[in-house]
């Protein structure tokens, strides 16, 4: 049987865009903080309060991967986890003052790093990437997770 090309398969084409953009990541934006916990950093700026398992559904981490997360972010001081007095099992997740700091300074390297990340595709590419990637995305969480199928779309 002859090689397969692999050019036309998707989780090889998905896994060098994941090798792209970690090495732009630590080169553009940062060697001490991954592009998951910028993630977490990012969307606790918006929600100060919220429980890790919310945080994690929103950035797409499971249930292992965002605890590791914000234990590596509490242990630098970036977040603060707060024990909910009304449920013990619950913790709110907040951003510190130098979470905060640290959230603005990588924002304008991240917006640097896209740039360069999507050069190679004309403005209206770009949209239609993204949209795409989204797409597959979404599906790809609805197939990990049934239950948090994004509402109005049809299970795959």
């Amino acid at each position: 049987m002859p090689p397969l090309d692999l050019s036309t398969h998707p989780g090889h084409l998905a896994r060098r865009l994941q090798q792209a953009h970690t090495l732009l990541w630590t080169t553009m934006v940062s060697e001490d903080v991954t592009s998951p916990q910028f993630a977490v950093l990012n969307t606790l700026v918006d929600a100060d309060g919220l429980d890790q398992r919310t945080v994690g559904e929103r950035v797409g981490l499971d249930r292992s991967t965002i605890a590791e997360v914000v234990r590596r972010l509490v242990a630098r001081g970036l977040v603060d986890k707060v024990r909910d007095t009304r449920d013990a099992r619950r913790s709110a997740l907040r951003l510190t003052a130098e979470g905060a700091r640290l959230h603005h300074r990588l924002s304008a390297r991240t917006a640097r790093m896209n740039e360069v990340f999507l050069a190679p595709l004309a403005p209206q590419e770009r949209s239609t990437f993204l949209e795409l990637l989204r797409r597959v995305s979404d599906a790809a969480e609805d197939l990990r997770n049934p239950t948090t199928r994004t509402p109005g779309r049809p299970a795959p």
